[in-house]
């Protein structure tokens, strides 16, 4: 009888969890991470009742719980919840359950507290992986004739590099002309793109930052003008999960990790049209934004800077939305900055352009300022025109979907980072070390 009722049970429990399977429509997905709280994020199809479970790999006894909310359609039924009973330097795992109910997912789910190290010796030693433009296909909704969103597995290939994080580059999502008119319209494409299947172990164990470029933000070279931006504003910042917003609008952002910091950039916010002949100078970043990153960077005593924003930023080609070609000015004023202000250590990560390559500009003291672009993840890949970028270093011109594995190690005097590019089956395209000592004025 024994043995009949711990059978019941155990069938009972497996068709609960496989019931409530039903409800979930993309993640989990684990969001930021700091030394003492880590947000997890989930999304469901239909009103549910939502938490984790978490616990230290190294005391499995011990378990933890997040609050419980409903989620609702208002917020896309996305539940957004911290894990904030955690210690410096652990790995932990997670389960979710939803109405009570444990999920089990095909994957591991994982996540990391950032460590402690300062006082202590060098900083630990990390990857991460970025790239931008991902087009998800679907076809009722798409232009007609070959699909423009393909090679998936990309992801995939991504979670099998097991980076500590991801790095969203912009056009993370691409709103279609059904979308950009209404909240609905942009609730579904970001959910869309979200539940992709090849996506979801990525998001379950590889913390998750990004920032957006026009097709996140609206339509096709959107700028301040976008009616809608407030509605896109608040869908990024629920399916993304960065720590901060520097503003009261806009998605700027700030985050580090061991000795690092990222500085993440809106592009489109605050961006002037670029037909507005009648504005001589043009502004992509903002003068308020233009002030806080400089005001941060000068702070900063990471030996990496990364600033991040959704356009190239060197390349002094003027065509595309590159800075150069619409707000030259911008430009050059940060450029003139960071020599004036002697910042050491900074490296542009960007995207858009629809192809890879790293660009290098020679300040007149012999600094090296780099611009890597990673483009596109699996929307479609630019044609002519790539190979005019006069400061493209030789050899990392990409036309493929690709991303960039990015390791960050060294002593503390030595500190170093290893780009390498993949393509979307993860056969390497190249790879560069560019040493923290090399960046300095």
């Amino acid at each position: 009888m024994k043995k009949l009722l711990l059978t019941t049970l155990i069938l009972l429990v497996s068709l609960n969890s496989t019931a409530q399977v039903e409800f979930l429509q993309s993640g989990p997905m684990v969001g930021y991470s700091t030394m003492k709280e880590v947000l997890l994020w989930v999304q469901t199809n239909k009103p549910a009742k939502v938490h984790f479970e978490y616990w230290n790999c190294d005391n499995p006894s011990t378990i933890f719980e997040t609050e419980q909310i409903i989620t609702t359609k208002e917020n896309a039924f996305i539940a957004r919840l911290l894990a904030d009973k955690i210690e410096p330097s652990n790995q932990y795992e997670y389960r979710l359950y939803i109405n009570d109910n444990r999920v089990d997912r095909p994957y591991e789910l994982e996540f990391e507290s950032q460590p402690i190290w300062l006082w202590r010796g060098d900083a630990p030693d990390f990857s991460f992986t970025t790239g931008s433009g991902t087009y998800i296909s679907e076809e009722k909704y798409d232009r007609p004739g070959s699909p423009y969103g393909s090679q998936y597995q990309i992801f995939e290939d991504i979670y099998k590099k097991d980076p500590n994080f991801m790095l969203w580059l912009g056009d993370n999502t691409y709103l279609r002309e059904a979308d950009w008119n209404s909240k609905t319209g942009i609730l579904h494409r970001y959910t869309h793109t979200r539940s992709t299947p090849e996506m979801q172990a990525m998001l379950g164990s590889i913390h998750q930052y990004a920032i957006w470029d026009d097709h996140d933000y609206g339509p096709n070279d959107s700028d301040r003008s976008y009616p809608l931006k407030k509605v896109t504003e608040e869908t990024f910042k629920l399916f993304f999960t960065n720590p901060n917003y520097i503003f009261d609008e806009g998605t700027t952002g700030f985050f580090q990790w061991a000795d690092c910091e990222f500085f993440l950039l809106d592009d489109r916010y605050w961006r002037t049209p670029n037909k507005r002949s009648d504005i001589e100078h043009h502004d992509i970043i903002g003068e308020t934004q233009m002030q806080w990153l400089l005001d941060a960077l000068v702070n900063s005593y990471a030996p990496f800077k990364f600033v991040v924003i959704g356009g190239q930023f060197l390349n002094p080609l003027k065509s595309y939305e590159r800075h150069a070609n619409f707000a030259p000015q911008e430009r050059l004023k940060l450029i003139k900055a960071i020599e004036k202000l002697k910042i050491n250590g900074v490296i542009f990560l960007t995207g858009d352009v629809h192809h890879t390559e790293l660009t290098k500009l020679d300040l007149e003291n012999g600094y090296p300022l780099y611009d890597l672009t990673v483009s596109p993840l699996t929307s479609g890949v630019a044609g002519k025109g790539a190979e005019d970028n006069p400061l493209q270093v030789d050899g990392t011109l990409v036309k493929k979907k690709s991303y960039a594995h990015i390791n960050v190690y060294g002593t503390r005097q030595e500190r170093a980072i290893e780009i390498k590019v993949y393509d979307s089956n993860g056969v390497e395209q190249w790879k560069r070390e560019i040493k923290a000592s090399d960046l300095k004025f």
